[in-house]
């Protein structure tokens, strides 16, 4: 099991997406997290490969600073996703302070990131199971604003919907700013990126 650290600043090691491995859910707002880690690893370039061991899509490398990282995309589905994250963390023997989770959240606007040090899986099915798996809450992450539904019967729709078109041009902003948080986290931590992207809002 992971451990707990007091150690500052946090470091990322580990960082996750989540997302649904099916292609119909490729492109949906519940697989931002999926896309964000796309990114981050061509921009790092880092190729995934699937691990059975790890349940995922794994790589891992040496970047910013000399800091070795591994980037993880559970294969388990959304909802189980936390079996993933526990085994790559077991295996390197990872403190929880060093796992990251990217994910999508309804609570904040499409054009907003949030980045904590820990918190409640706020209703979200993988960060729940993450949580559970890792018996603590207490670890990073980045959530990415989706925008809520208009409606509680429609959120289902919503989350596993594509964005608009005019929703597109924002993210694709919004992507090299996911970017540039992490790298910062992993070359200076957690909460220079919190204090530097938290307040900044994407519009196009």
């Amino acid at each position: 099991m992971s451990k707990s650290s007091l150690s500052y600043p946090v470091i990322p090691q580990l960082i996750i997406g989540l997302g649904n491995c099916e292609a119909k859910y490729d492109k949906t707002r519940h697989n931002i997290g999926f896309k964000a880690l796309d990114v981050l690893a061509k921009t790092w370039q880092l190729s995934f490969k699937e691990n059975h061991r790890f349940q995922g899509l794994f790589t891992k490398g040496i970047v910013r600073g000399n800091q070795k990282v591994y980037l993880l995309k559970p294969l388990t589905y959304m909802n189980r996703s936390g079996q993933s994250v526990r085994a790559v963390s077991d295996w390197y023997n990872l403190s929880l302070t060093s796992i990251l989770v990217i994910y999508d959240d309804m609570d904040l606007p499409v054009g907003r990131i949030r980045i904590r040090l820990g918190g409640s899986a706020g209703g979200h099915n993988g960060m729940r199971s993450v949580i559970s798996h890792l018996g603590s809450q207490d670890f990073p992450r980045l959530r990415i604003g989706i925008g809520k539904s208009y409606s509680s019967e429609e959120t289902i729709s919503h989350v596993l919907g594509k964005f608009t078109p005019d929703e597109n041009n924002v993210m694709e902003n919004v992507l090299p700013l996911v970017v540039n948080a992490l790298s910062l986290s992993v070359e200076e931590g957690v909460e220079k990126a919190m204090n530097l992207y938290n307040n900044c809002t994407v519009t196009k």
